[in-house]
């Protein structure tokens, strides 16, 4: 989960500032969480206290509303109603990796990923973008091979993981659907050689960089084993203590790193 928040952070100044590049600043004066973080950091909620989805998003909205949620969420989240709206964007993918933890089997996991994708992310596409996250998140705790990783994604939910970042990144755009960027950020968690490797792999591809790197980062996470020390403390201090304290009560009951 902290992986994912890191990405988020480390993404947050380069989203409309595409680096097409590797060679950036983790950190920038500007780097801070965005809605990508509100809403990871919501799901864990919800979790914990086994509260309802949709209510809880919207809690974290009324709480956060400059935090630079979309159009769509926040015609949504500003209902008394709370019908998904067929969205197919990746805000299903990046808000999903708490479920990756909580979730003792596969099985259950991909269950976790449609509750909190369906509440408003219901359109196929979104369902399957947080699915495959949470399964790639699921299956690196368990060690798995990232040619195994691969090899699940690819044959249970139709991604093409095959085209390298290299013969991505010239042509890639800001793309918010699932199809368009959970796979690249996918594929960005693939060709790391660390955790801090997939961030800058993440954002190197330019498009909705914060989002990218959040997908990636809770990947890599758990790949990897947690987020390096330094990374961790600098993303910790940019969250607020009601972030911070929930980052930090779900780390202690489903594991993952908070300190």
């Amino acid at each position: 989960m902290l992986g994912a928040i890191a990405g988020d952070v480390i993404g947050s100044v380069y989203e409309r500032q595409n680096c097409k590049r590797k060679d950036f600043p983790l950190f920038r004066q500007g780097s801070r969480f965005t809605d990508d973080t509100v809403l990871t950091v919501a799901t864990a909620e919800a979790l914990l206290q086994g509260a309802d989805y949709a209510d809880t998003y919207k809690r974290y909205f009324r709480r956060y509303p400059l935090a630079g949620f979309g159009k769509s969420f926040t015609l949504w989240a500003g209902l008394n109603r709370s019908e998904p709206y067929q969205s197919w964007g990746n805000g299903s993918a990046m808000r999903v990796s708490p479920v990756a933890l909580a979730g003792e089997d596969l099985e259950t996991v991909l269950a976790l990923a449609e509750q909190s994708a369906a509440v408003t992310h219901n359109h196929p596409e979104g369902i399957k973008g947080a699915q495959a996250t949470a399964a790639a998140i699921f299956l690196a705790r368990r060690s798995e091979s990232k040619t195994a990783i691969q090899d699940y994604l690819e044959t249970t939910f139709g991604y093409d993981l095959s085209q390298s970042l290299d013969d991505l990144r010239p042509h890639y755009r800001f793309d918010v659907s699932c199809q368009g960027s959970v796979p690249q950020a996918i594929r960005a968690f693939l060709e790391s050689t660390d955790f801090e490797d997939a961030i800058r792999n993440a954002i190197s591809l330019g498009g909705d960089s914060d989002t990218i790197a959040c997908i990636a980062g809770g990947i890599a996470e758990a790949f990897y084993g947690g987020v390096p020390e330094a990374i961790a403390q600098e993303v910790l201090a940019r969250l607020d203590a009601p972030l911070r304290s929930v980052t930090e009560a779900f780390g202690a009951r489903y594991g993952g790193q908070a300190r």
